[in-house]
């Protein structure tokens, strides 16, 4: 899947530092409920585990050829989003040099269609810590639309005291 300045693309062994050059930023992996990553090795696992699979992709800047995010839906995790029966939670992040540049929303339109024209998925939810505007501001320009706010176990996702806004877009 493409567009003029991003790939999404399948991660690869060798993106390991590059993942880890931006995923070790304490500015990142927070906003989106991680932790930053302590190692390239730890980022290599990351690949080999949470990675792989046929609904995570890096987002490639063309003009790099980096990896300088990620983006993905999979089954409603552990988080405690008010997901219906079979309806996927979507989630992406993007490094630091790159926020506020469009390329969050460029990717999501772009796993969205996808989505749409490969799946039967009726809808998909998702959420973004209330001190994390800007992931909202993603989903809305991407059709996705607020159903309310949520609380998570305060020792998951770095979620001491972060009330989650929940969005869900109906595809259907």
């Amino acid at each position: 899947m493409e567009t003029d300045r991003i790939i999404l693309r399948p991660w690869f062994d060798n993106d390991a530092k590059a993942l880890f050059k931006y995923a070790s930023d304490p500015d990142v992996g927070p906003r989106a409920g991680w932790p930053p990553h302590k190692s390239e090795e730890e980022s290599l696992e990351i690949i080999r585990t949470l990675f792989h699979n046929d609904t995570t992709w890096a987002i490639e800047l063309k003009e790099t050829g980096e990896a300088i995010g990620a983006i993905g839906y999979g089954p409603s995790c552990e988080c405690q989003l008010p997901a219906r029966e079979d309806e996927p939670l979507i989630g992406y992040w993007i490094a630091k040099p790159y926020w506020n540049q469009g390329i969050c929303t460029e990717a999501l339109r772009l796993m969205l269609n996808h989505i749409r024209q490969t799946t039967g998925i009726k809808s998909l939810i998702s959420g973004h810590f209330i001190d994390n505007p800007a992931s909202g501001r993603v989903m809305e320009k991407c059709g996705f639309v607020a159903t309310g706010e949520t609380c998570i176990d305060p020792e998951q996702y770095q979620g001491e005291n972060r009330p989650i806004r929940v969005l869900r877009l109906e595809l259907s």
